[in-house]
């Protein structure tokens, strides 16, 4: 199973990072209001940027790293 760091974008232009095994189902709870409490007031949402990792702790490292990042950081990660 693979798991995944995610960095969407959301309407109001800020960004989310967050983890899942399963990134397309994962924007779309984000999407549906159904996500973390940070994007359900934040929809639509893009999604921007994804890593794939073998471990859950891996991800979950990346994804603490990424949040850690300032915003022009994230933007420079951002394709």
């Amino acid at each position: 199973m693979s798991h995944y760091v995610y960095v969407l974008e959301c309407a109001d232009g800020t960004y989310y990072t967050g983890y899942t095994t399963d990134v397309s189902r994962r924007v779309a709870e984000h999407d549906a209001g159904e996500g973390a409490k940070y994007t359900r007031g934040r929809t639509p949402v893009e999604l921007v940027y994804s890593e794939s990792f073998d471990s859950q702790s891996a991800a979950m490292s990346r994804e603490y790293e990424i949040k850690q990042l300032t915003r022009e950081e994230k933007e420079r990660l951002v394709p």
